[in-house]
């Protein structure tokens, strides 16, 4: 399974709008509102890389609220609750 951490700045108050978005998408496991510097983080999780690329540039990137991505490839997982 690989995973990946996508921060996102979202539009001015579209925060819970684009998070329902996000949260309705299978592959995205946790959705996140945060404070600082980002405004949403999504944890994307898929069986493979290329169906996870799809996910973030394709799925992620069609939602028009979303102004800038930053995508973090989780490497290894040292503490991981279900």
């Amino acid at each position: 399974m690989v995973r990946a951490l996508v921060l996102m700045h979202v539009q001015r108050g579209k925060v819970p709008q684009t998070a329902k978005q996000l949260a309705d998408m299978d592959e995205v496991v946790d959705v996140y509102s945060v404070a600082g510097e980002y405004d949403l983080v999504a944890i994307v999780q898929s069986e493979e890389y290329e169906r996870l690329a799809e996910v973030v540039t394709e799925k992620i990137g069609s939602i028009e609220t979303i102004c800038r991505t930053t995508t973090l490839m989780a490497f290894r997982s040292y503490k991981f609750t279900a």
